[in-house]
C-alpha cells in the first residue's frame, strides 16, 4: 500500500534538474574559440566575403562589390552577394563588430565565434526538446569541445557557419510547429530557411533533408496521438505569410540575378562538371568521397594548416557505437525521434554529392551540430528506460561513451592550439599575410599587382584600403593565364614602381602567371626581378615580390617588419 501523497515513478523524470546551468559549457567553448583569435592568418574568403566590404562601408570607401552588383541606399552602394552562391549577410553583420573593435582580424572573427555560440545554444535547445536536459548537456558538451566546430567557428566566415545557425534555428521552430501547430513557429521556420538559403545556396541540403524527414514522419504510426498539425500549412493565409517570409531574405539574391544572372549561370554552367573539375554525373564515386569525409570530420585530423595533424582516434568508433545503440533503443521502444539527427545527416550527405565547386569538407559546417545532437539524444533515450538503478545502468553506457569522446576531442583541440602558437598557420591560412601587408604598406610607392588568388582581399582589409592590389591573373583557367592577361598587365609594365606579388610555386593556385609576366617583360627588353620574400614562422617562403626593371634593382628594405620578421626575411633569402 502506497503512503498517502506518494507518487508513482515517472520514467520521464530527467536525470539532471532542468535548472542545471549550461553556462560552464558555453564558457568552455568561448575560451577554446577566443584563445589567440588572430591565428591562423586571415584567409582570403574571410576578407572577401565579409571583412573587406564591411570595412569599406564603415569607412566610406568605394565598395568593391562582387560582379559590381549593388543597390543604392542614400550615399551607400550595398553589395548584394559576395559569390554567385553566397549572400552578403556576413558583410552587414560584421559592421557593428568592426565599429566596436576596430578594423582588425580579432574584431572580425568575433562575429563567427558568437555565431558558433548561438548555434551551440540552439543545439542544446533542440536536444532538450527531443530528449530532455541530460541529452541537451551531452550534446552541448560534445559540440563545445569538437575541434571541427571550434576551429570552423573561429574562421566561420570562411565556412559560412551562419548556415549551421539557421539550420538549428529552423529545426527548433519546425519541431515546435510539428508538435503544437502554431503558425508563428511555421513563420519563423520559413524565415530561417530563407536566411539560410541567402547565406549560402547549399542550405538547400538542409531544407531538403527536413522536408523528407517530415514526409516520412507523416507515414509512421504515431506512438500516442496524431501530431496536430502540419495541415495548418494549407490554410491560405498561413501559406501566404510563410511564402512571403521565405522570399523576403532572398530579395537580394533575386535582384542580383536580375542584374547579372550570376547564380543561374554558376549552377547551370556546372551541372555536368564543376569549376574545379568534379564530375557531377559520377554520383556514386562522389558519394563515396562524401561518406569518407565523415571520418576526418569526426577525428578532427583535417586541420593540417594549423601546424600539425592531430586526431581523436576513437571518435568515429564511439559515434558508430552510439548510432547502433540508438537503433537498438528504437526497436526496443518503438520510438525513433532520437535518430532524427542521423537521418538528417545522411540525407544531407546524399545531396552533397553534387556540387558547383568541389567536394570540400568545409561544406559539412552546415551539418556539424547534428553529430553531437545525435549522441545526446541517444543518451536521453537510454535515460527514459527503466527506473531507479536499472535506469542509471542503462544510461551509463552511452554517457560514458560520450564523455570519452568529449575528452579525446578536448585534447585534440588543445594540441591544435599549441601547434598554432608555434606555426601561425600554413599556406592560405598563414600569419605571413600580416607581414606581407606590413611590407607592402611600407614599400609600395606605386601600384600593387596580385598574380595569384589569396592576396588582394586580405591585404586591402589589413591595411584598411591603403594598399589595394589589383588582381590580373584571371579566374578562367587554373593552369594557364586567361587570354586577356597580357592586356591587363600592359598598363602596369609602363610604371617601374609597380610591385607584383605571387606565391611560391608549391602554394600557387592559378599557375603560369609569373612565367607569362616574365615573358612579357623580356619582349620589352626588361626583366622580372625578385626583390623580396615573406616567409612563414617556419621560415618557409610563402610570398614572392617582384619588379619589372631594366637593370637590376635593389631589394625591398624590410624596415616595416619587426626584428623577428627581418630575421625571417634574411634567413629565407640567404642574407646575413
Amino acid at each position: 500500500m502506497k503512503p498517502v501523497g506518494s507518487k508513482s515513478p515517472d520514467r520521464s523524470t530527467p536525470l539532471l534538474p532542468t535548472s542545471y546551468s549550461l553556462l560552464p559549457i558555453f564558457l568552455l567553448f568561448l575560451a577554446l574559440g577566443a584563445h589567440q583569435l588572430s591565428l591562423p592568418g586571415l584567409h582570403y574568403d574571410e576578407a572577401k566575403e565579409a571583412g573587406l566590404n564591411a570595412m569599406q562601408l564603415l569607412t566610406g570607401q568605394p565598395v568593391t562589390a562582387f560582379r559590381d552588383a549593388t543597390v543604392a541606399l542614400g550615399p551607400w552602394r550595398l553589395p548584394l552577394m559576395v559569390q554567385d552562391y553566397i549572400g552578403a549577410l556576413n558583410v552587414y553583420l560584421a559592421i557593428p563588430f568592426l565599429a566596436l573593435g576596430g578594423v582588425n582580424v580579432v574584431a572580425l572573427r568575433w562575429l563567427p565565434l558568437l555565431t558558433g555560440g548561438l548555434t551551440l545554444l540552439l543545439t542544446w535547445r533542440v536536444a532538450r526538446l527531443l530528449g530532455g536536459p541530460l541529452a541537451a548537456h551531452v550534446a552541448a558538451l560534445l559540440l563545445a569541445v569538437s575541434p571541427t566546430f571550434v576551429f570552423w567557428s573561429r574562421q566561420g566566415i570562411f565556412v559560412t557557419n551562419l548556415t549551421a545557425l539557421f539550420f538549428m534555428a529552423s529545426l527548433l521552430t519546425g519541431l515546435r510547429w510539428w508538435r503544437k501547430g502554431r503558425p508563428a513557429d511555421l513563420y519563423l521556420t520559413a524565415l530561417f530557411w530563407g536566411l539560410g538559403l541567402y547565406a549560402k545556396l547549399l542550405f538547400l541540403w538542409a531544407i531538403g533533408a527536413m522536408l523528407v524527414t517530415a514526409a516520412v514522419a507523416r507515414l509512421l504510426p504515431p506512438v500516442r496521438r496524431k501530431p496536430p498539425a502540419p495541415f495548418a500549412f494549407f490554410a491560405p493565409f498561413v501559406s501566404f505569410v510563410s511564402f512571403v517570409l521565405f522570399l523576403l531574405p532572398l530579395l537580394p539574391l533575386i535582384i542580383f540575378n536580375l542584374q547579372t544572372g550570376g547564380t543561374l549561370a554558376s549552377v547551370l554552367g556546372n551541372l555536368g562538371e564543376s569549376y574545379y573539375g568534379v564530375n557531377n554525373r559520377a554520383y556514386i564515386p562522389n558519394l563515396a568521397v562524401r561518406l569518407g569525409q565523415l571520418w576526418p570530420l569526426l577525428r578532427g585530423d583535417h586541420f593540417w594548416y594549423l601546424g600539425g595533424i592531430f586526431a581523436n582516434p576513437w571518435a568515429p568508433y564511439l559515434a558508430a557505437g552510439t548510432v547502433l545503440l540508438g537503433i537498438g533503443l528504437g526497436f526496443r521502444t518503438r520510438r525513433w525521434a532520437h535518430l532524427l539527427p542521423v537521418a538528417l545527416l545522411l540525407l544531407i550527405v546524399a545531396q552533397s554529392a553534387f556540387t558547383v565547386s568541389d567536394l570540400f569538407i568545409t561544406h559539412y559546417a552546415l551539418a556539424v551540430p547534428l553529430i553531437p545532437l545525435a549522441a545526446g539524444l541517444v543518451v536521453g533515450a537510454a535515460g527514459r528506460l527503466g527506473t531507479g538503478r536499472v535506469r542509471r545502468m542503462l544510461v551509463a553506457v552511452p554517457l560514458l561513451m560520450a564523455l570519452l569522446w568529449a575528452g579525446g576531442d578536448l585534447r585534440t583541440t588543445v594540441r591544435y592550439h599549441q601547434a598554432l602558437a608555434r606555426t601561425g598557420g600554413h599556406s592560405a591560412h598563414s600569419s605571413a599575410v600580416y607581414d606581407l601587408a606590413a611590407v607592402l604598406e611600407e614599400n609600395a610607392a606605386g601600384p600593387v599587382v596580385a598574380l595569384d588568388w589569396g592576396i588582394d582581399a586580405p591585404v586591402r582589409f589589413l591595411t584598411v584600403g591603403r594598399v589595394a592590389p589589383r588582381e590580373v591573373f584571371g579566374y578562367e583557367h587554373l593552369d594557364r593565364p586567361d587570354p586577356g592577361f597580357a592586356e591587363w598587365v600592359r598598363p602596369f609594365l609602363e610604371d617601374p614602381s609597380t610591385l607584383y606579388v605571387a606565391h611560391t610555386p608549391g602554394d600557387t593556385v592559378f599557375r603560369g602567371r609569373v612565367e607569362a609576366l616574365e615573358t612579357l617583360a623580356a619582349e620589352r627588353g626588361m626583366q622580372l626581378q625578385e626583390v623580396g620574400r615573406v616567409a612563414e614562422r617556419s621560415l618557409r617562403p610563402l610570398f614572392l615580390i617582384y619588379r619589372v626593371t631594366g637593370p637590376a634593382s635593389p631589394p625591398i628594405p624590410m624596415e616595416s617588419c619587426d626584428e623577428y620578421c627581418q630575421w625571417k626575411h634574411h634567413q629565407s633569402t640567404g642574407g646575413p
